[in-house]
């Protein structure tokens, strides 16, 4: 015997609920399926709401028009089943659809590759299915309304259910499954809710097995080949691969170091050295600040006291701590405390970077925790990246006063400044004119071999290439003195030119993408010639 579940309503209010659940689920899942591969800026986060958007609202529009065509609710649960079935395999196929479209892009286009390659990966992984689950609503409505009187108010609640649902569908994600579970997992738990809604309304009425057995089996073949989050799936010697609620996170372990990467393209965040030997990196150019605020106290060693004595280091931005286990190698004595907004990180440092379990860790935003800290510092590090980009709040004229006002009067600044570029106006032009907006003394110096540029601030006038003297106060290690050489050599006083991030005004994103484009053009231009000369033929046989 047939049942028609459509008479009652509380189950088509169900299906508006998890309807508006699913939507929102896959939203933040796509913001988590692009960051490793285009980054979680606002940018991304714009491309992902606008297309969703989009879909919603032609699925809105044809929905309705579909609705009152044909009255069979049968054509709108296929919809369902259809759009269950494709964002299940998201996570099978979604990874190798992104790099594809950034392959395509790499070789068309020369400005907006991110944004570029971020939209068109949004229009084709997501729009088709959220444009299914558009048509929900209005059909519906033409189901569930029977009487006009009472039309108002169940389209109220249909609504409610739409938003509630919605609302769930926000937190559960971002607290519970991601977290615990994964992106690729989140993605199959919330296809295969809507999959059993379009099933046991074609159940009940004893209709198309066809079509979900079909759907069933697709389902399960996603289930089996796409739960795990193995966003970089050409790498097999990942030491660890899992999210938290702000990263997808990587550890990668060689014989000389262990790295740390939050994204898939864009390089390492933090590593531990293997051996007795420097980084090769930022953090090395960044251990001049302990060495410039000593050379400043010269109440110390006129005392002849150890000028690491109770040194107060402060790190926003702690990741794995490298730059804090440096310091206590190389300025034994030293207080450091460290922020890191992401205890997923922290947990991973001590598990596999060799962190001392005593180490100050505090999980907190950067600048939160300065307006929330009395301390003064001799040395703060300034080293909190969103992805690609410097989070606007800690890039601004605010918040570098605030840096100042916990520095001592003989304190440091450093700051990592990733993506420098040869324009006049770009993010790094931009923050070192903040930051000369609040401090007297500002300096910079290029790292060898990279993209980051070290930059110095001193709460004194005193020029900071003179803080930096090569002399007995330095320790006796000859790698440190060689690396402190070659930082003299280079450091060059900065002269602004008026630029200045306020809270108010702070577009860290649009000028990160800008250098982003410029830098990969220079890596990839040499391919790009060989595709315009000999096609793609010559371009495969070049790669």
């Amino acid at each position: 015997m047939k049942i028609d579940i459509l008479k009652n309503r509380i189950y088509l209010y169900i299906t508006e609920f998890f309807a508006g659940m699913a939507v929102m689920a896959v939203e933040l899942g796509a913001s988590r399926l692009l960051a490793p591969y285009f980054s979680s800026s606002q940018i991304v986060w714009t491309i992902i709401i606008g297309t969703i958007m989009i879909a919603m609202a032609l699925g809105n529009v044809a929905g309705g028009k579909w609705a009152d065509k044909d009255a069979d609710p049968s054509r709108l649960f296929k919809r369902i089943l259809i759009a269950a079935v494709w964002i299940a395999f998201i996570p099978v196929l979604g990874k190798y659809i992104i790099l594809g479209i950034t392959g395509l892009m790499i070789i068309t286009v020369s400005t907006g590759l991110l944004i570029w390659s971020s939209f068109i990966a949004c229009m084709v992984i997501f729009v088709f299915p959220l444009f299914l689950l558009g048509t929900v609503t209005p059909s519906l409505i033409k189901y569930t309304i029977s009487d006009t009187s009472e039309s108002g108010s169940v389209a109220g609640r249909l609504g409610a259910c739409n938003t509630i649902g919605s609302i769930i569908g926000t937190f559960l994600p971002t607290f519970v499954t991601i977290p615990s579970v994964g992106t690729s997992v989140t993605f199959l738990i919330f296809s295969g809710i809507l999959l059993c809604l379009g099933l046991l309304f074609f159940i009940t009425r004893k209709a198309r097995p066809v079509l979900t057995v079909v759907c069933t089996i697709l389902y399960l073949a996603a289930c089996i080949f796409g739960h795990s989050s193995h966003f970089a799936f050409w790498v097999s010697d990942l030491t660890f691969e899992g999210e938290s609620v702000y990263n997808y996170l990587q550890v990668r372990d060689t014989d000389r170091a262990t790295y740390l990467s939050t994204n898939v393209i864009f390089g390492v965040q933090s590593m531990r050295m293997k051996t007795d030997s420097l980084t090769g990196m930022y953090y090395d150019y960044a251990l001049a600040a302990p060495i410039m605020s000593m050379d400043y106290r010269d109440d110390v060693f006129s005392r002849g006291a150890d000028p690491c004595s109770n040194m107060d280091i402060l790190i926003l931005g702690m990741g794995t701590g490298t730059f804090a286990v440096q310091c206590e190698k190389y300025f034994p004595g030293c207080n450091i405390t460290g922020v890191e907004i992401d205890e997923k990180i922290t947990d991973l440092a001590h598990e596999y970077f060799a962190l001392p379990e005593d180490t100050n860790v505090i999980t907190y935003d950067g600048r939160a925790f300065l307006e929330a800290d009395d301390g003064k510092y001799d040395v703060i590090m300034v080293d909190a990246y969103q992805d690609i980009t410097i989070p606007f709040q800690m890039s601004s004229a605010e918040f570098f006063t605030l840096v100042k006002n916990h520095l001592k009067s003989n304190g440091i600044m450093v700051m990592n400044m990733n993506m420098h570029g040869d324009g006049e106006t770009d993010i790094t032009t931009y923050l070192s004119d903040t930051v000369a907006s609040v401090f007297p003394n500002v300096a910079t110096v290029n790292v060898k071999g990279s993209t980051n540029r070290e930059l110095f601030a001193s709460c004194e006038g005193r020029d900071l290439e003179d803080a930096l003297e090569l002399n007995s106060i330095m320790p006796q290690n000859a790698a440190l003195y060689d690396q402190m050489s070659i930082i003299s050599a280079g450091l060059k006083p900065y002269e602004s030119t008026g630029l200045i991030f306020t809270d108010d005004k702070a577009p860290v994103e649009l000028l990160g993408m800008e250098v982003i484009d410029i830098l990969i053009n220079d890596e990839i231009g040499y391919y790009k010639d060989i595709f315009k000369n000999e096609g793609l033929t010559g371009l495969i046989e070049a790669l």
